[in-house]
């Protein structure tokens, strides 16, 4: 059986999400897989990994928000902003829960962050994290500053002493290590992420996820088909558009990456579901001259013929 859409993979501390790609190729006998955005070595949690042509919606998933349970612990920072890095500070101190929560409002709505030098981006072609073990970058590289948005930031608990699980809610591209450290700064000591595990990226929770083992599991008993979320389902907050009324000349033309009359008053550039008789297409945007699809996921031999 051939597979297609999006499986909500439950990623465990210790695994990289390359890892989990190689996994899932062999799992569901698929060449054609790639994961939805970094989860870090260290994290855990929800990493969805699209299967066939879904991997043509990769733009269309990653601009979600995601949901973050994080153990922030004050009074040690390391090299790599988690537990397993070098220690490179410690200080006396005790944090209380009045003084986290009131710097946590600060870092509410869009910031600036300095990406951690223990990171995957890629400075002229080599990855950072590479750089930094080699010695030849020692500090954040002040040209990668980004600014995200932190939508809802939270005290869950207090763990023990200067430890407080935190729930964040952020934008893509929020590096929650950096967050820790920064929150530590905030109050005047060091400090670094001692736990990540993500709760949701986008619409796929940690509740409906799925781990390697259970998926290996469920091949065995050939009930893989039940851990598939159909294409179109997993861009649902793209608006629909229904093609039905289309002429069959239209619809061909549309179908072979032509640009057709709409008359439709809709959005110019906006991106939209697009369905004819019934089946998902891929998706499309209307431009002055006309509607034309941008993604195309409908079937390969209708497309070529």
């Amino acid at each position: 059986m051939q597979f297609e859409g999006i499986v909500n993979v439950l990623k465990p501390p210790g695994m990289t999400s390359s890892d989990v790609v190689v996994d899932i190729r062999r799992i569901y006998n698929e060449k054609r897989v790639g994961h939805t955005g970094t989860l870090d070595p260290a994290a855990g949690g929800v990493l969805p990994i699209c299967i066939g042509r879904a991997t043509r919606l990769f733009d269309y998933l990653v601009e979600k928000r995601k949901e973050y349970i994080a153990e922030i612990r004050f009074g040690v920072s390391t090299d790599t902003l988690d537990s397993f890095g070098v220690v490179t500070e410690k200080a006396d101190c005790e944090i209380g829960m009045e003084a986290l929560e009131s710097v946590l409002p600060g870092f509410l709505g869009e910031i600036d962050q300095l990406p951690p030098i223990y990171s995957s981006l890629s400075v002229n072609g080599v990855k950072l994290y590479k750089l930094a073990r080699r010695g030849e970058v020692t500090e954040p590289i002040e040209e990668r500053k980004r600014r995200v948005t932190i939508h809802e930031l939270s005290i869950i608990r207090q763990l023990s002493k200067n430890s407080f699980l935190i729930r964040i809610v952020c934008s893509k591209g929020t590096y929650i290590r950096t967050l820790c450290k920064d929150i530590g700064a905030a109050l005047g000591v060091p400090a670094y992420m001692a736990f990540l595990l993500r709760t949701a990226s986008g619409s796929f929770d940690i509740e409906h996820s799925f781990t390697i083992a259970e998926l290996r599991e469920l091949k065995e008993k050939d009930s893989l088909a039940g851990t598939i979320i159909p294409m179109d389902r997993a861009v649902e907050h793209v608006p629909a558009l229904r093609l039905d009324e289309f002429s069959a000349r239209k619809k061909r033309l549309l179908i072979n990456g032509a640009t057709v009359p709409f008359d439709a008053q809709i959005p110019l550039s906006e991106p939209y579901r697009l369905y004819i008789d019934g089946e998902f297409i891929g998706l499309g945007v209307k431009n002055a001259e006309g509607l034309h699809t941008t993604v195309w996921l409908g079937k390969e031999d209708n497309k070529n013929g």
